[in-house]
C-alpha cells in the first residue's frame, strides 16, 4: 500500500475547521446545560426568598474545604487553556502534559467535594435547603465527571499523536466544555457560599 493509500485509509478525528458541526453541537449542548443550572439556581434564590427562618437552616457554608477545590477547579480552566494552546502551535508535549495535569487537577476538586460532603450535618431529606445544595453541587460534579470523562479519552488520543495543528476540534471540544464546568461552579460557588453571608 502506498503512503497516499495509507493515509487515504485512516480517518482524522475532526476536521481543520473550529466551526464544525461538531463545534456547533458542543455550543448547544453546553446552551442546554447552561438553562438546566439556571432554573435549578432560580429554585434556590425563590425558595430562599420564601423560606421562614435562617437561610441556610443549618448555618452558612465553610470555606475549608470549598475555597481550596474551587481554586483548583479555576486554576485548571488555565492549564487547560495552555494544552489546547500548545496543540494549536503543534506542541504535541505541551498538549499531553495540560490535558494531564487538568485530569489530575479536576479529580482533586471531586475528592474534596465529596469528602465536604460527608462532613455536612443534613441530607437531602433534611430540608428544601439540604435537596438543593445536593442536587445542585451533585449535578455540577456529574458535569465534572463528564469532563474527566471526555480529558481521558483526548488523552489517549493525543498520546497517541492523533491530533495536529490543523486538526485538534476533539481537544477545542473538550476545552470548552472545561471551561463551562469551571464558570458554572462560579455561580454554584457564589450562590450557595458567599450569597448567604451577604443577603
Amino acid at each position: 500500500m502506498s503512503t497516499t493509500a495509507a493515509h487515504a485509509a485512516v480517518l482524522p478525528i475532526g476536521n481543520r475547521f473550529r466551526r464544525s458541526p461538531g463545534w456547533w453541537a458542543m455550543v448547544w449542548i453546553i446552551a442546554t446545560e447552561a438553562a438546566l443550572f439556571a432554573y435549578l439556581l432560580f429554585s434556590y434564590y425563590y425558595l430562599a426568598s420564601q423560606f421562614r427562618g435562617p437561610w441556610p437552616p443549618d448555618g452558612f457554608e465553610s470555606f475549608t474545604l470549598s475555597a481550596p477545590m474551587t481554586a483548583i477547579l479555576f486554576a485548571s480552566s488555565g492549564v487547560m487553556w495552555w494544552a489546547e494552546r500548545g496543540i494549536k502551535k503543534g506542541n504535541q508535549m505541551q498538549l499531553r502534559i495540560g490535558l494531564l495535569i487538568t485530569f489530575l487537577m479536576g479529580l482533586a476538586f471531586a475528592i474534596l467535594e465529596g469528602i465536604e460532603w460527608s462532613q455536612k450535618s443534613f441530607t437531602p431529606a433534611s430540608h428544601a435547603y439540604g435537596a438543593l445544595f445536593f442536587t445542585v453541587t451533585g449535578f455540577h460534579l456529574t458535569h465534572v465527571t463528564v469532563g474527566l470523562t471526555m480529558n481521558l479519552v483526548v488523552q489517549i488520543w493525543a498520546w497517541m499523536g492523533t491530533f495536529t495543528e490543523e486538526r485538534h476540534l476533539a481537544v477545542t471540544n473538550a476545552a470548552l466544555y472545561w471551561h463551562f464546568v469551571d464558570t458554572v461552579w462560579a455561580f454554584v460557588f457564589f450562590s450557595f457560599y458567599i450569597a448567604p453571608r451577604i443577603g
